[in-house]
Formats: C-alpha cells, sequence, structure tokens
C-alpha cells in the first residue's frame, strides 16, 4: 500500500493552522486600520494679536480695573513705556496656559525690563516667572541678563542679543511643565517645572520663600515696568494643546 505524502503532511498542517488563523488575524486587523483616519488630535489654534498697534484693548494694570492714565501710551505702531515709573505692570485680561507668546522690544541704554508669565495677582511680591529683558552691560550677573529666567536661571548658550536701540524678537513656549526661552530665533534656555535642577536653583533665588513660586498655573502676560523706557510691538500669542495631545514639536513657524 502506497503512502500519499500530501495526506501524511495534512496532520501537520492542521496543527499549525492555529496560529496560522491567528497571524492572518492580526494582518487583517493591521490592513484595516491602514489609511483609516484615527482619533482627532488636538492642534494649536490660530495666532492671535495682543497689541494692534492703535489701541490698549486687553490690557489693564496689574491689580487695577483699567489701564493706567500715564507712564503707557500708544506711538509709532508700539507700545511704549515712559521712564520714570509712573504706569506700573500691564497684564492681559485673559489668562493662558500653553501657549507660544512672541513680542518685539527695544531699550535704550542701561534700561531694565521684562516680560512674565505664570502671573497671578494674588502674589504682588513675585507675580510670576520673568523673562528679563535689560542692557547687559548693567550687569555681571548671568541669571539676571537678557532672556534668563530672572534671577533662577541663566541662558544654556551664548546671547544673541542686539545692541540697546535695536529691536530683538523675543518668545516664551509653555507647554504643561516644559518652558522656553527664545531670543532672536535661537532657544538660549528650556527649562522643566518640577526639575531638581529648577528646584535647586529657586533655592539660591530671590524667590525661595514665595509661595507656589515655580510651579504652573493658568495665568496673565505681564509687561513690567521697572522705571525705565521700553517699546514694545507685534505682541502676539497662539494657545497650544495640553501636554497629552503633544505629538510634534510645537515651536511655531513664522
Amino acid at each position: 500500500m502506497t503512502t500519499n505524502p500530501a495526506a501524511q503532511q495534512q496532520p501537520s498542517a492542521r496543527a499549525k493552522s492555529p496560529q496560522m488563523r491567528w497571524l492572518l488575524a492580526v494582518g487583517l486587523f493591521i490592513a484595516a486600520g491602514v489609511g483609516r483616519a484615527g482619533p482627532a488630535e488636538a492642534e494649536p489654534q490660530a495666532w492671535q494679536s495682543l497689541f494692534d498697534g492703535k489701541s490698549t484693548a486687553g490690557w489693564r494694570g496689574y491689580n487695577r480695573k483699567t489701564f493706567p492714565s500715564s507712564g503707557w501710551t500708544v506711538q509709532e505702531g508700539c507700545l511704549k513705556l515712559s521712564a520714570g515709573g509712573a504706569g506700573g505692570n500691564l497684564i492681559t485680561e485673559a489668562t493662558y496656559e500653553n501657549f507660544v507668546f512672541e513680542w518685539e522690544w527695544k531699550l535704550p541704554a542701561a534700561a531694565n525690563n521684562g516680560v512674565k508669565y505664570f502671573v497671578t495677582e494674588n502674589r504682588p511680591s513675585a507675580p510670576g516667572h520673568e523673562y528679563q529683558m535689560v542692557d547687559d552691560t548693567t550687569t555681571t550677573d548671568p541669571r539676571r541678563q537678557t532672556a534668563a529666567f530672572y534671577d533662577v536661571l541663566p541662558l544654556q548658550v551664548k546671547s544673541p542679543v542686539k545692541p540697546c536701540g535695536q529691536w530683538n524678537r523675543s518668545r516664551i513656549l509653555v507647554q504643561g511643565g516644559h518652558v522656553e526661552h527664545w531670543l532672536n530665533d535661537v532657544k538660549v534656555l528650556a527649562y522643566e517645572l518640577g526639575s531638581p535642577e529648577l528646584k535647586a536653583a529657586l533655592q539660591h533665588s530671590k524667590f525661595k520663600d514665595e509661595p507656589g513660586f515655580g510651579t504652573a498655573i493658568r495665568g496673565h502676560l505681564m509687561l513690567t515696568d521697572h522705571r525705565s523706557e521700553a517699546w514694545f510691538r507685534n505682541l502676539r500669542i497662539r494657545e497650544l494643546p495640553p501636554p497629552a495631545a503633544r505629538n510634534a514639536d510645537p515651536t511655531p513657524t513664522r
């Protein structure tokens, strides 16, 4: 009696068939997903101007209900702060949590200013983190030079700041616990809220005893008044999705 080779192979094939069926099912599952759109992903919102070059709408004094009656004026399409300290700090009426904020600015020689974020009106002694703007020739402390996290963290690269009297372009990015400072299209500082490095730096800063300082909050943006002349223009903001929805570099393109 002759034996059919094919028949002898059939039990082996049947023994492997459950595995083959499983592989086939996986393949069909993967194939079914190709070309199919997944859940909608949060996208950054459109840019929003915070100053139109004509009016002061959207801004008010810190812990005030209205815009200051002196000190701050609109001149030559810019928001100008006159020297002397009569204007006080300005804040946005709106608050922000995850965002990219951009602005252009210039200072005269020996001037000092800054932009603050995570700003609360419940802590006047330290309302928020400050992106420093200053004539760098007036200070030797790297934590107090332009684009530093004032008195906390210095720049991580060489400063690309332009000389006094020339326009600089700055950017602050906040997304969850991640923060970046940019100056003239260069990322000069990045840090993580709650990191050991930041905690240590805060303990060596003037803010070490300020409750809540160094944590992310939904807050205002502030243009400070350090009694020096300052010019601002092209202020705009783009709100970002929360970190859980982030799967790409949120750094905006111009």
